[in-house]
């Protein structure tokens, strides 16, 4: 299983915009959920991570070995980071170029790349779509080219950055399927969401920032029910455990099914 570390990690874009304030974590194990309102340091946080930032002090180990001398290319083979915006990743005019291009970019030949885009857009149910254009598409489906393209690389870390926006209960479900089958195949899943249902539903760990710290670090169910907390930066809690609240239910609940059977109970 990979392991990333930060030591101490700061970043500033400029002297007077501090964004990440001297971050210690351990990531490794457990699919993570990074939440935090807008503006909280999460992308900044991942974007250093995948050495697309370096910091501004501190250091970021992946595998016990510290990244500062390694090229954003070299990392790509390690670390795959799908944006949350695809139009900032998507930039071939073919569904089946864009994700041949990341195996092709790390050394795959030509047959072995297309064998394994196709392979990721078939697990994404775009097989159908290798001669489209991406941007004849939808933003949800284009989203969905993008988890493909780093899905093909097979790196031993996948950063998502809000998978979920424009998706709809299918598209929701189809990220769950493939978090849990790459986490299971001992990849670092981590992911920044907004989405607080899917964070409870889907990851075993939850990190909060809030203005470039991390403000609760522990398991989901734990830091879900610190709500003071959660609500000091500007967090809800998930909907079923929202839902048990006004019910006069005590505990925390992370998913829809466990409230439906406390109900019952």
């Amino acid at each position: 299983m990979a392991k990333l570390e930060t030591r101490g990690l700061h970043f500033s874009y400029t002297a007077e915009k501090k964004v990440l304030n001297g971050i210690d974590l351990i990531l490794e194990g457990p699919p993570t959920a990074i939440v935090g309102q807008n503006g909280a340091g999460k992308t900044t946080f991942v974007k250093v991570l995948k050495g697309l930032l370096r910091p501004s002090k501190g250091s970021v180990y992946f595998n016990g070995e510290d990244i500062k001398d390694q090229t954003v290319a070299q990392l790509s083979r390690h670390i795959g980071l799908i944006f949350q915006n695809p139009n900032d990743q998507i930039f071939k005019n073919r569904v089946l170029d864009e994700v041949m291009f990341g195996p092709s970019n790390i050394g795959a030949s030509r047959d072995d790349a297309r064998d394994q885009a196709m392979a990721a857009l078939e697990r994404l149910g775009l097989e159908d779509e290798a001669d489209a254009n991406p941007y004849d598409l939808s933003l949800s489906e284009r989203k969905l080219i993008a988890v493909a393209s780093i899905l093909a690389m097979d790196p031993d870390v996948l950063i998502f950055d809000e998978p979920t926006m424009g998706q709809d209960f299918e598209g929701k479900d189809l990220l769950k399927q493939i978090i849990r089958e790459e986490h299971a195949r001992g990849k670092l899943i981590l992911c920044i969401l907004h989405d607080m249902d899917f964070a409870a539903d889907v990851f075993d760990r939850t990190i909060v920032f809030n203005q470039g710290n991390v403000l609760l670090d522990g398991p989901t169910r734990e830091v879900f029910s610190q709500k003071d907390i959660l609500e000091s930066a500007f967090l809800e809690q998930p909907s079923p455990t929202q839902i048990a609240r006004v019910l006069g239910l005590d505990g925390c609940y992370l998913t829809d099914a466990e409230l439906i059977a406390a109900l019952k109970n």
